[in-house]
């Protein structure tokens, strides 16, 4: 079997594992990751194993000894869906937005409510124009999120924010005492990722008779490797405040229980760039559920 593809401003996407989940929708990621994994995977001939592979316009790709039409994964064809956005900033060619907590950026399994790039398009339709997300942020995480509105734009935001000319901040509440910056470089995912932390403020909160320290960070990525703050500082002993995925089961649902927080505290407050000869500078404050818990803290044992 022999399947191959030429890369144009159609279909353009500037990884190789993204460009294959668009063009490939019925088939299941864990199948089309595997294709690349082991070699069935050609970009101009030559065989690439790296999912992240970049790619240009008049690249071919191909994906030689699978029988495609084998797969039939059902998928959910995108709607556009009336949702209030909290537009930072906008132009003809871009737009930022203040992505709230619990929204995902894209349908997912289990997810009932409209995903963000529903409301994006939705948006895009009644203004006249097409929308291209060129980078995610997680379900539960808050803040900075842009968007092109050209295919053309995001290609070039997509490499951008993909390279280390992009300044990326965020907001983290971690459990336990971190006392002095510091960076943290253990690859994620087998790449390269670097994260470098800042302690802001320390605080005592009292867990059932059991005294915790948490420290208010600012975090600035230099790469965005998936999950890359939340592995980061889970794998440095200090995990996000309700990270259910790399945190400490017990000690998030008493937080959760005392404090009314139903997400983890990582908010994205910063991202800033230059793009055709302009510096664009976008920040989206702490969003009320998380200012509450810093209010409480403060006012309660706080160290800062």
């Amino acid at each position: 079997m022999h399947n191959s593809w030429i890369v144009d401003e159609r279909n353009y996407f500037s990884r190789l594992d993204k460009f294959l989940r668009h063009e490939l929708k019925h088939v299941p990621l864990s199948a089309i990751y595997k294709f690349i994994r082991t070699g069935k995977v050609y970009v101009n001939k030559k065989r690439v194993k790296n999912a992240s592979a970049k790619l240009e316009i008049g690249d071919i790709i191909e994906i030689v000894g699978e029988d495609l039409s084998k797969y039939s994964r059902d998928y959910t064809e995108l709607k556009p869906v009336s949702m209030k956005l909290d537009i930072i900033y906008e132009d003809t060619r871009l737009m930022a937005i203040n992505k709230p907590a619990g929204v995902s950026v894209h349908p997912g399994k289990n997810v009932s409510k409209p995903s963000l790039v529903e409301g994006l398009m939705y948006y895009a339709q009644k203004n006249g124009f097409e929308v291209f997300l060129v980078h995610r942020l997680d379900k539960e995480t808050s803040g900075v999120l842009v968007v092109a509105k050209d295919r053309n734009t995001a290609r070039v935001l997509s490499e951008l924010i993909s390279s280390r000319f992009v300044l990326k901040k965020y907001v983290a509440l971690v459990f336990g005492k971190i006392s002095s910056p510091r960076s943290i470089d253990k690859p994620v995912d087998g790449q390269e990722a670097l994260t470098k932390i800042t302690p802001l403020r320390q605080y005592r909160w009292n867990a059932s008779g059991v005294e915790q320290h948490l420290t208010l960070l600012d975090v600035e990525i230099e790469t965005g490797r998936k999950h890359q703050i939340r592995k980061h500082l889970a794998g440095i002993g200090t995990p996000i405040v309700c990270d259910a995925q790399y945190g400490d089961f017990k000690l998030n649902r008493l937080f959760s229980k005392q404090f009314g927080l139903r997400r983890h505290f990582l908010h994205c407050k910063l991202l800033a760039f230059e793009f055709e000869g302009k510096r664009y500078e976008f920040e989206a404050g702490l969003p009320k559920d998380l200012t509450m818990v810093l209010d409480v803290l403060s006012t309660g044992r706080g160290l800062g």
